[in-house]
């Protein structure tokens, strides 16, 4: 889940992990998202035949979350982006092993994609 979603690496080592037979399904806020760098990202991913939904029922979908095999949760304030890489202060944190925790991240990440809408690549 992320709130601002454009950083090349981070989508190519999706897209990397879907190739290695990984499930990997993301849900971004709408309005976040409506740059050209964004725009990019996401026809980049949806292109790669990585699910994409994009939310717009909250003011802002403001969440950055990763989980892992059901049992790893990685969240912060880290957004997806080459700044939040490389300029901003951020602060990410990875909680392993915690099978409890990341189910009730994933009940939330899964109210999230039920609301989202599917994403079709513009190119």
């Amino acid at each position: 889940m992320a709130y601002s979603f454009t950083a090349p690496d981070i989508m190519k080592a999706l897209v990397a992990a879907k190739k290695r037979g990984v499930d990997v399904k993301i849900v971004i806020d709408e309005r976040g998202n409506t740059g050209r760098a964004s725009i990019a990202a996401m026809n980049y991913i949806a292109n790669s035949g990585i699910p994409l939904r994009t939310d717009s029922d909250f003011p802002i979908q403001h969440d950055k979350v990763i989980i892992v095999d059901n049992v790893t949760v990685e969240t912060g304030s880290f957004n997806f982006t080459k700044a939040a890489e490389t300029k901003n202060s951020e602060n990410a944190v990875v909680i392993w092993n915690m099978p409890k925790l990341a189910e009730s991240f994933l009940e939330h990440w899964q109210d999230r994609w039920n609301r989202g809408r599917d994403y079709r690549s513009s190119y």
